[in-house]
This record gives structure tokens, C-alpha cells and sequence, in this order.
């Protein structure tokens, strides 16, 4: 049921690419359930939508949670593989929020890391909070992987995530989540 389900949003996302109803000029994220990462069906639902609603993969970036991940590291490396070869892009979601390591995090070819919004909701006046997000940040940046910040609610800890040197933000300080009829 859940395949059918994502191949539903992918094929619905990829239908509004080509109606003009998203910005051609950014990349969208795509969040995948776990259940999906590593099914062959959702992976031909994929390369079969982008082909015939003419998406350039590169504008595709399909967000993984790290529990999902974890759950089949092969099946899920070849997934991942797979997408990126046509040119796809991949961010582990929600990094820090479950029981992955830095170990993990460089085995497995994610484009993007998403940093943990509990660790950013506070970062302005808790200094734990800003060594852990720092932390994920350079280790992300080492492995050659770009970094985003969830949960930003406002300018103070937007200016924070700047001085930190997360490359990208996300969160109601920048944008109110809109639904898409799908």
C-alpha cells in the first residue's frame, strides 16, 4: 500500500514539474517512506515518471529518514546508487533524532544531511545544542556532503546557522508549508 502511495506523490509531483506548477529553478524534495527505500517498484515508478513528465533528475532530491536507512543499508545503498546515477539527489532527514553514528553517516552516499530541528529550535541560548549541530555540520562537510538546518523559526537562529556555516535553511522563518493537491 505505502509503494502505491509514493509512486502516487512522486508521479503527482512530477506532473505538476511539468505543468509549470513548481519552480523549475530549485530543487524538490521528495520524502520516501521506508518501506519504499529499496523496492523495485518504486524505483521503476520513479525512473518511468521522471521520463514521462520530462523532469530533469537533478532537480529531484528524494529525502530518506536515517531509521529507514538503517533498516536495509544494502538494499537502501543500491536504491540510493541507482537514482544518483541517472542524477538524482538524496538527504538523510531528521540526522541525530535516531540511533545513527557518524560511522553510518559516511557509508552511506546522501547528497544532503538535514540536521535534527530539536537540535536547531534552540541553538540562539543553548550551547549545547550549537556544538551538536556544529559537530554534524563539519563532520557533513568532510565527507563532502551539504548540510540543512531544520526548524527555523526565525532570524536569531538563522543568523546562528550563518555563523555555524550550514549551507541551507528550512523552516517558517523563510515559509509556511503549503499543501500540494495531490
Amino acid at each position: 500500500m505505502i509503494h502505491t502511495i509514493d509512486c502516487h506523490v512522486v508521479r503527482k509531483v512530477c506532473e505538476a514539474y511539468k505543468d509549470g506548477l513548481l519552480n523549475k529553478q530549485g530543487i524538490i524534495a521528495i520524502n520516501l517512506s521506508g518501506q519504499s527505500i529499496g523496492s523495485k517498484e518504486v524505483l521503476a515508478c520513479i525512473k518511468e515518471s521522471l521520463e514521462t513528465f520530462a523532469v530533469p533528475p537533478n532537480h529531484i532530491c528524494f529525502e530518506i529518514t536515517e531509521t529507514a536507512a538503517m533498516n536495509n543499508m544494502q538494499q537502501a545503498f543500491e536504491f540510493i546508487k541507482s537514482l544518483k546515477e541517472i542524477g538524482c539527489s538524496f538527504a538523510l532527514d531528521g540526522f541525530g533524532s535516531g540511533l545513527s553514528s557518524y560511522g553510518y553517516l559516511q557509508n552511506i552516499p546522501v547528497d544532503y544531511v538535514k540536521i535534527d530541528g530539536r537540535f536547531v529550535k534552540d541553538i540562539v541560548n543553548n550551547p549545547i545544542d550549537a556544538a551538536m549541530v556544529s559537530s554534524i555540520n563539519e563532520i557533513a562537510h568532510l565527507m563532502g556532503k551539504k548540510t540543512i538546518a531544520e526548524f527555523v523559526e526565525n532570524d536569531a537562529i538563522a543568523e546562528k546557522l550563518r555563523g555555524i556555516g550550514v549551507n541551507y535553511v528550512q523552516g517558517q522563518a523563510f515559509g509556511k508549508p503549503e499543501a500540494m493537491d495531490v
